[in-house]
């Protein structure tokens, strides 16, 4: 059977960092055979969570899904039926963007049962994947804060969909021309041969996590 992969891009740019990795992503997944799909966050007109809880409510029409119909609805019913998710976004202040922020809630609420331990309305397990790009370098992680956020959603995915890896991509070129930006926090030209020489390895590193997810029962 062809497995469905998934990848939500929560960058509003389509074709730089994040979106490169994400697709890199699903052509591993396609090279052993996966049918293949990427969603653009910042395409769709959607909120996050309106905490109205119909998705908790006893016998709820809702009861496991979110209630909230938009643009967002189809990508959300497409996940009950993959075979892995990805997620990808840059970080904006030592978390993801908005766009991914509002995805995850009105994904993950619905399926998080107010239970101890906590349970999973997804109703089988499948692989995930969290794809991180951002401008801080990997030193600095810990001294950050960002380290918790990482953890926070990995333990999250994992609860939800019973498996979860995360890339990281440290230190990517922002922008094309450096000179017309305000800009001293690092050397541009530094940026740039990262560019040419450690993002490819990270390029390979999500196509060999695309490859893995599809072989992963």
């Amino acid at each position: 059977m062809v497995k469905k992969i998934i990848a939500i891009n929560g960058s509003p740019r389509k074709t730089w960092n994040t979106a490169t990795l994400l697709q890199q992503v699903l052509d591993g997944a396609a090279s052993k055979g996966a049918e293949t799909e990427l969603v653009h966050l910042y395409d769709l007109d959607y909120k996050g969570c309106t905490s109205c809880f119909a998705c908790k409510l006893k016998d709820g029409k809702s009861y496991g899904r979110c209630a909230i119909r938009d643009e967002l609805t189809p990508v959300l019913d497409k996940i009950k039926n993959v075979d892995a998710l990805i997620l990808g976004s840059p970080l904006y202040f030592g978390t993801v963007t908005g766009e991914m922020r509002c995805f995850m809630e009105r994904l993950m609420f619905p399926y998080m049962v107010y239970a101890k331990p906590p349970q999973s309305l997804f109703g089988r397990t499948i692989p995930s994947a969290f794809v991180y790009t951002m401008n801080v370098s990997e030193n600095v992680i810990s001294e950050y804060g960002y380290d918790v956020h990482f953890k926070t959603n990995q333990s999250v995915l994992e609860r939800l969909f019973g498996s979860c890896e995360s890339l990281f991509s440290y230190e990517t070129l922002q922008f094309e021309d450096y000179s017309k930006i305000v800009f001293s926090y690092c050397d541009p030209a530094e940026r740039i041969e990262r560019r040419k020489t450690v993002f490819p390895k990270d390029c390979e590193k999500a196509y060999n996590l695309g490859q893995r997810l599809v072989q992963t029962d």
